[in-house]
């Protein structure tokens, strides 16, 4: 058994245990030529692509039940995980009414939600096609949102999950150090990246989030704050230089960020206020970790950050303090955000433990550049495990 296939069977028995303790029968994900258009959830239940309407049923008496096109059959037995597997010719909804009629449930968890972007995979024209299909039996009377079973299934890490964003921290950190050693007074932000995408190519590495914009940097007060692509904004002494970057290894990523202060000649150490701001920023990421643990709601570890910030006399950061790490770099559900309108449903959502946090904030130094942090956490019972080697001290560049 392969690496991938492993996991994709230790997530199913997860996910089978989550249905029994959300008392809920079954969980249907519902999808056709995913690579067009990919359901979140379908790499939890399946570990690759299927091409006509393909139902991946998990109930929660441990029978797991695959109706797939014929030509998509084969791949899926192979996987092992699923007690039978159903290859149709003509059509779907024959055989999926007769397995619905067989086993009964009394609530089938579908992936919507109006929350969580990662619970929301199922398509408008499915869901109609799905109704279709269920027209005439009780079942259609018995669907419920599948936001609670997506949430606990992918925001609570497996060891396997846990060891393979490890490694992706750890390739990383090894990245931002090579690129401390690359950097120059006079290099421009493109340069900078461009370097960092060579040496992320030359790895075999994917991107936690779009290449274009990845990895972020931020030289001094002129570059645009935010989910930037890199310009041609010169790095220039006296300025801060910020980098925000994260990889995929073996599936799972990483997102970090890292700050420097370009030093003037003769200059030894940062100004007083380069160096207020990077102590309060990190002050406010450590108080939000403190506040970090499990049965937590996520806005009430945002606060505790965001009133250091305040209390500070910097203006609030207009972001959350972290959100979930996982598959992707925004991995869904909980996030640890203010109660804004946008973070509606997902900043109530309870810590749980093995979930893997990032924790970010950032204040703006007049003339001088954004000074912002980013750790990746792991929630554990008693608190928190850094996973990143935290940054505790601002780093320089000298020439």
């Amino acid at each position: 058994m392969s690496n991938n296939q492993a996991l994709a069977h230790e997530k199913l028995a997860q996910a089978t245990a989550v249905l029994d303790e959300f008392d809920v029968d079954a969980w249907l994900t519902f999808a056709r030529e995913t690579s067009l258009q990919p359901d979140p959830s379908l790499g939890f239940v399946y570990d690759g692509d299927v091409t006509w309407a393909s139902a991946f049923l998990v109930f929660r008496d441990g029978r797991h039940v695959a109706l797939v096109g014929y030509y998509d059959a084969e791949n899926v037995r192979q996987l092992g995980a699923y007690s039978e597997v159903f290859g149709y010719h003509q059509g779907i909804a024959e055989p999926l009414r007769a397995v619905l009629a067989q086993k009964d449930p009394q609530t089938i968890a579908i992936n919507y939600s109006e929350n969580d972007v990662a619970a929301d995979g199922l398509t408008h024209g499915m869901y109609l096609q799905l109704l279709r299909i269920l027209e005439g039996t009780p079942y259609a009377r018995r669907l419920i949102s599948a936001e609670q079973i997506v949430a606990a299934v992918r925001g609570r890490k497996s060891p396997a999950e846990i060891e393979r964003v490890r490694r992706a921290v750890a390739t990383t950190e090894l990245l931002f150090d090579d690129l401390e050693q690359f950097v120059r007074v006079g290099m421009t932000q493109s340069e900078i990246a461009e370097y960092a995408h060579s040496r992320i190519d030359a790895m075999g590495l994917g991107y936690a989030w779009p290449k274009p914009y990845n990895p972020i940097v931020t030289c001094g007060p002129d570059s645009p704050v935010g989910h930037a692509a890199p310009g041609e904004v010169v790095l220039k002494r006296r300025h801060t230089l910020h980098m925000d970057m994260g990889v995929q290894q073996d599936g799972y990523c990483s997102d970090i960020q890292r700050m420097w202060y370009v030093l003037e000649e003769g200059e030894e150490i940062a100004p007083p206020e380069v160096q207020q701001a990077f102590e309060v920023v990190l002050s406010a990421l450590r108080a939000g970790e403190q506040a970090l643990r499990p049965g937590v709601p996520g806005w009430q570890v945002d606060a505790v950050a965001r009133q250091k910030i305040v209390d500070h006399g910097y203006p609030e950061y207009m972001h959350a303090f972290g959100h979930l790490l996982g598959r992707v770099a925004h991995d869904g559900a909980t996030v640890l955000g203010p109660q804004w309108e946008r973070y509606a449903g997902i900043c109530e959502r309870l810590v749980e433990e093995g979930n893997i946090f990032t924790l970010e904030l950032h204040v703006n130094v007049p003339g001088r550049g954004v000074m912002s942090l980013e750790e990746d956490v792991l929630v554990t019972a008693e608190g928190v495990e850094y996973l990143s080697k935290p940054q505790t001290a601002l780093r320089y560049i000298r020439s």
